[in-house]
């Protein structure tokens, strides 16, 4: 083979791999909506439920998870909630610093099935900014929430979980 059909090959490949780099990210959106991964929810507070829907219960599962070597405990109240749409509801999430540093801490929610992400409504919640833990603290943080009467009916049983990080190196960064 000559030097100019290799060449052209090792150009094509590259703008191959280019092209599956670049189609990742939609490629990934439409994988989290078949399997119902890393459902998304509003990171902004819903109003109060207008209407209770008493004919119906849901239960809602809720998981913790730390980021790796962030330490200490990061829990709900209660694992597992069953809920009538519309009716409002509070969690608390404890969360204690083993450490002697100060921390600031974000908490990323997730949905699982996805598609349940947008029937969940956050009136209140640690998720929405911040989380400033001193060092050798415990802190509770509240999670208000009701989930949409208008949730599909197919929908039972739904998880919400957390993912706390330690964003203090970014905040000192940033000033």
């Amino acid at each position: 083979m000559d030097h100019g059909r290799k060449a052209l090959r090792l150009g094509g490949l590259a703008l191959a791999m280019f092209g599956f780099g670049f189609a990742l990210v939609p490629l990934y959106d439409v994988f989290c909506d078949i399997t119902g991964l890393n459902g998304k929810t509003d990171t902004t507070a819903a109003v109060a439920a207008k209407r209770v829907d008493e004919q119906r219960l849901v239960t809602v599962e809720f998981i913790t998870y730390q980021n790796t070597g962030l330490g200490g405990e990061f829990s709900p109240s209660v694992r597992r909630l069953k809920v009538h749409p519309g009716e409002m509801h509070r969690v608390d999430f404890t969360v204690t610093n083993p450490g002697v540093d100060n921390r600031v801490l974000r908490a990323i929610p997730s949905v699982s099935p996805g598609r349940a992400a947008g029937y969940l409504r956050k009136t209140e919640c640690f998720c929405f900014e911040e989380q400033p833990l001193d060092g050798l603290a415990r802190a509770v943080m509240p999670m208000s929430f009701y989930v949409d009467e208008a949730l599909p009916d197919d929908i039972e049983v739904f998880t919400l979980s957390y993912t706390l990080y330690d964003i203090s190196e970014q905040v000192a960064s940033e000033g």
